[in-house]
């Protein structure tokens, strides 16, 4: 009986096995499979648009859009507030572009980067709190995304706002938004099954429906308004009681800018890789990552301020300024045809913002756990799943202080970023040795029983000075000490700076092998033929043939074209 069970357990297990193409390099065993392996030149098939579309989810949704308010309401101008969102989102593609160059040199992702960084078990501590993180803000995503569902559905049907509320009277919640996060979580999933090769439609559709639907809303607003409201106009009222002038506002605003895409900036590789070269990434990177996203904060800022004008009160979330159109429309079916289609807009916004950023980057992250029987599609999927556990109407409806506890996370993601930077530029020079980020013997990335000890106490120093700061916001002290907060609004700088110098002190007094080495032969099939020149390496002939076939392919589109 038991050696019956057995032979069942061994078969599922083979039966829900990865098996990738050896011919193809990849081998899938505890440290590799064909989601974790550098990318061969034809799987890299994203161009300038790609990244512009990437980056595009970043800009075009409701988060961007109600920037300036976090700004204004702590008494800072109309110019302080668009000064600090100019210099925060240039410092965000910046520090992005920064830590993804090691995925357009190497193409390889956040996953495989932090082996010869932190060892190869070590890797696993940024891992977890990455995993983590994709877990909670994928359900409060799913979350936020089933409160516009929630608009479309009573833009179709009036009714549907007050529908009974059938929920126990402990759920902080009410059945029309649960009804809309259960919509929104079964209208995404389908698009797990999309490999992050084929999402150039995707971002195509978003870009477009979301950038047309926000001028819209603006627009309309204007016209409604006949100009814009006194708000676009404030200047700056910071309290006379308030302990911090305009100077330290800002330093800490763009501070909080950097930190809420914090986590996106360490994964930037697990993207960055699929790059046909590196100008795709900083072009699309540049145009959308920053130019769109200032004018889509522009856009929020005008929008708000004439409806100001048309409604008598500030309404910054799109949702309620949706929901308060449609009050306004009488519930004309022009109102609500118009409401509908606009929220849809940030609702797809939602979807693929979600997906991208948190479920496929969670799906790429438990590959790396277990890597025999998890690849990026099955990754995303329990990324997904997880949603139900995590119960995000828990957290947005009730526990604020845990928003704000994750929003905070930088702290300890900030000194991460630092470390990854000094290893990559300066230590090694941009020079990683592949295939020994895939083996445990006869490789220089196994350090002390897998793990790099300098990388231990460098993360911990980086974040130790700022902990205080995060404790008395999150406890909402009245009073608390001045240093404290001063070194909380600058957490981001100080915990990459700290933690990038005594990294590289420590390896610099404890020096350990194959800093700046590198292979000469491409093991993998990494690279074309102009990248292995570049790079002094020997292209393997599977990389050639790729190449060749490549340009190939691209020579007979341009003739039929």
């Amino acid at each position: 009986m038991a050696s019956s069970i057995r032979r069942r357990v061994a078969g599922l297990k083979e039966k829900i096995r990865l098996h990738g193409d050896e011919t193809q390099h990849e081998q899938t065993d505890h440290w590799s499979n064909r989601d974790l392996i550098p990318l061969p030149p034809h799987r890299r098939t994203w161009g300038w648009f790609h990244f512009y579309g990437f980056w595009t989810l970043s800009s075009l949704n409701i988060t961007n859009w109600q920037t300036p308010n976090s700004f204004l309401t702590q008494g800072l101008s109309v110019g302080q507030s668009m000064a600090i969102i100019i210099i925060g989102r240039l410092l965000i593609v910046g520090f992005s572009t920064l830590i993804a160059w090691c995925g357009l040199q190497w193409h390889i992702g956040f996953t495989v980067q932090n082996r010869y960084t932190w060892g190869m078990r070590g890797s696993y501590i940024p891992l977890l709190q990455r995993i983590l993180l994709n877990f909670i803000w994928n359900a409060v995503q799913c979350w936020n995304g089933g409160r516009l569902v929630a608009v479309c559905l009573t833009a179709i049907w009036p009714s549907y706002a007050k529908m009974n509320n059938f929920l126990p009277e402990s759920m902080p919640t009410n059945g029309s938004e649960f009804v809309g996060f259960i919509v929104f979580w079964f209208v995404s999933t389908p698009f797990l099954w999309i490999r992050p090769e084929k999402f150039k439609i995707p971002f195509l559709v978003t870009s477009i429906y979301c950038g047309c639907g926000m001028l819209a809303m603006m627009i309309w607003a204007l016209s409604t308004a006949k100009g814009v409201g006194p708000l676009l106009y404030s200047g700056a009222s910071v309290p006379a009681t308030s302990r911090w002038n305009d100077s330290w506002l800002m330093m800490a605003s763009i501070n909080q800018m950097i930190g809420g895409i914090a986590a996106g900036i360490t994964n930037g590789s697990d993207f960055s890789r699929y790059a046909r070269g590196w100008k795709d990434y900083v072009i699309g990177s540049i145009t959308s990552g920053w130019i769109t996203g200032v004018l889509v904060c522009f856009v929020g800022l005008v929008t708000t301020s004439a409806s100001q004008k048309i409604y008598g009160e500030v309404i910054w979330n799109p949702p309620d300024l949706l929901l308060r159109m449609m009050e306004n429309g009488e519930g004309t079916s022009a109102a609500r045809a118009g409401v509908f289609f606009l929220a849809f807009g940030f609702a797809l916004t939602n979807v693929f913002e979600n997906i991208c950023g948190n479920a496929v980057a969670g799906g790429i992250d438990l590959a790396g756990l277990w890597p025999h029987y998890i690849n990026i599609r099955r990754g995303a999927i329990i990324t997904f799943i997880a949603a139900w556990v995590v119960q995000p109407w828990q957290l947005v409806n009730r526990a604020v202080t845990f928003i704000l506890v994750l929003s905070s996370f930088s702290v300890f993601l900030a000194p991460i970023i630092g470390m990854m930077a000094t290893d990559f530029y300066v230590l090694r020079r941009r020079r990683i040795q592949l295939s020994h980020l895939y083996r445990i013997h006869n490789t220089s990335y196994w350090y002390c029983r897998g793990v790099n000890w300098r990388a231990i106490p460098a993360w911990l120093c980086g974040w130790a000075p700022t902990i205080g700061g995060l404790v008395v916001s999150v406890r909402g002290d009245i009073d608390p000490p001045r240093a404290l907060q001063e070194l909380y609004f600058m957490a981001f700088f100080i915990g990459f700076s700290i933690s990038a110098v005594i990294f590289y002190v420590l390896n610099l007094l404890f020096p350990p092998g194959g800093l700046g080495d590198y292979e000469t032969t491409d093991v993998y099939g990494t690279f074309t033929a102009r990248e292995a020149e570049k790079l002094g390496v020997v292209p393997s002939s599977d990389s050639l043939e790729n190449h060749d076939s490549h340009y190939a392919t691209q020579e007979v589109v341009q003739e039929k074209t």
